[in-house]
């Protein structure tokens, strides 16, 4: 796996917690971001080029779709990884952990 600034990613998460990735489903992450990255900076040369309002709300509304299946994604990695390790070791508080990140994704 590339080594993008791990340590300095680390301090920025917000639970102190970490997850160790396999390779293919880090693969695929990067994979997603980098596509919604390169549709983030066609947005912004729309802009820079005074295209049309309505041919730019189309784009951030691909990128919203595509973020939203980024967070579908990785919420079911989630929940078929560190949920079920945690719920399987007896740790419910995982629980409301899981509440709460899905309280603040429903926002």
């Amino acid at each position: 796996m590339e080594d993008i600034n791990k340590t300095e990613d680390l301090k920025e998460c917000s639970s102190g917690k970490t997850k160790e990735r396999t390779e293919k489903e880090y693969r695929d992450l990067i994979n997603r971001l980098s596509r919604i990255e390169g549709q983030v900076r066609g947005v912004k040369r729309m802009v820079e080029q005074d295209v049309y309002c309505t041919d730019i709300l189309v784009q951030v509304s691909a990128i919203n779709a595509a973020l939203n299946s980024f967070n579908k994604v990785l919420l079911a990695n989630h929940l078929r990884t560190c949920v079920a390790e945690d719920i399987r070791a007896g740790k419910e508080e995982t629980i409301d952990e899981l509440v709460a990140a899905l309280q603040k994704l429903m926002k």
